[in-house]
């Protein structure tokens, strides 16, 4: 039986000491696009929250986000140039301290980008079709300007590579310009990059392939390499793959290419499609070719259901857990299970370093509710009224 403590050995060799990742979440600290202070503290509270952390989804090109910000200086990390390369090694090199796991995720966010427009650019999609629910105008993508951003994704894990990441994960979820491309209701194209499921598929082993080439030629033998993908995407009478289809990229991006891990983006590790009993991670996992290895992140919220999960995957991804307690990972190591934090307060707080922006985001957001929000809002609260001077104005 798999437990939490055991290490774990990827295909490469690299090894992490707990069945642990931290999932990627967006900070909402980068000015223009760069790593802050607030980053880099951020980070450095969390090397110890999993056997590897792996760095929100970081812009691969100039138009792949930002994908939602409210402030100027709280925004998505980008990496589409070498002048975002010094902050993200200080954010590597803070992460690594404790001889855990550094990883960089990679994205274009597509029709997401919604303040690249704001700040002037383009926002970039496989279709330009009317989505109800953008109001800014979008971008058809030409082929030639795909095999641009394919290109984007290798140059960005090189460097990824030069920052001293251990490893990249290729963003597959989420609506992002990967899904966008894989989703039939988002890609209406009829050349290579849509059509059939083949070739709606083919953005995504074109990324992997490019990636790969550069990770042989660049990186250390152990260097790791995941992809993240939503099982479904299926919103009411609006479906753009089943898990049917999403099984079939699976199978053929492990089948490729080396890939070290695929990681499964729910809000439910055990959530079950409409036409089976077994939940995804059983579904999707029959077409993961061994050794690579299945992850997935979901209400995995406390030891129990991280234990629980273990019986369908070999790595549980933890995302609300480490924004409480950035020392899970140590504590599990150290058999200090019943000292893991589970709720907000002044002393989890204190040790978290969460960004001003993350604050405001989990506070001001019904969807991202946990344990101790009340004490979160009240610091939030407290916050605005330091930054109003006594004649009120800002």
């Amino acid at each position: 039986m798999k437990q939490l403590t055991d290490s774990v050995i990827f295909r490469h060799g690299a090894k992490i000491k707990t069945r642990t990742a931290q999932s990627p979440m967006l900070t909402n600290s980068g000015l223009d696009e760069k790593v802050t202070q607030d980053t880099i503290d951020y980070y450095a509270a969390r090397s110890q929250s999993a056997g590897m952390v792996i760095v929100e989804y970081t812009s691969v090109s100039p138009n792949g986000g930002p994908s939602r910000s409210w402030a100027p200086d709280r925004e998505q990390l980008a990496v589409y140039n070498d002048d975002f390369k010094p902050g993200l090694a200080k954010v590597a090199a803070v992460l690594k301290k404790d001889d855990n796991k550094a990883l960089l995720q990679l994205v274009h966010s597509g029709r997401e980008a919604a303040y690249r427009h704001e700040l002037g650019g383009r926002v970039e999609v496989p279709s330009k079709l009317d989505f109800p629910w953008i109001d800014y105008p979008l971008y058809e993508l030409t082929e030639d300007e795909v095999w641009g951003i394919v290109k984007d994704f290798g140059a960005a894990a090189k460097r990824a590579i030069d920052c001293g990441f251990d490893g990249v994960e290729i963003h597959g979820a989420n609506h992002y310009l990967h899904q966008e491309f894989f989703s039939a209701f988002s890609n209406k194209r009829t050349d290579f990059w849509g059509g059939s499921l083949e070739k709606r598929m083919n953005f995504a082993l074109e990324v992997a392939r490019e990636v790969f080439k550069v990770v042989n030629e660049f990186a250390l033998k152990d260097f790791i390499v995941g992809y993240r993908i939503s099982p479904e995407e299926i919103h009411g009478e609006n479906i753009g793959y089943t898990w049917h289809e999403s099984k079939e990229l699976v199978r053929a991006l492990t089948e490729q290419f080396e890939f070290d891990y695929i990681h499964l983006s729910t809000n439910d590790y055990t959530k079950t499609p409409s036409d089976s009993d077994k939940n995804y991670a059983q579904l999707l996992g029959d077409a993961v070719q061994a050794p690579a290895l299945l992850m997935i992140a979901g209400g995995i919220h406390t030891v129990e259901k991280m234990q629980d999960a273990l019986n369908y995957v070999d790595i549980v991804s933890l995302g609300r857990p480490t924004l409480i307690d950035p020392q899970i990972a140590y504590k599990l190591e150290k058999g200090l299970e019943d000292q893991i934090s589970l709720s907000f307060n002044e002393e989890s707080v204190a040790v978290a370093k969460l960004t001003p922006g993350l604050m405001a985001l989990l506070a001001n957001a019904e969807y991202f509710a946990m344990p101790g929000m009340d004490y979160l809002q009240t610091l939030v609260d407290e916050k605005l009224d330091d930054v109003v001077t006594h004649d009120g104005t800002q």
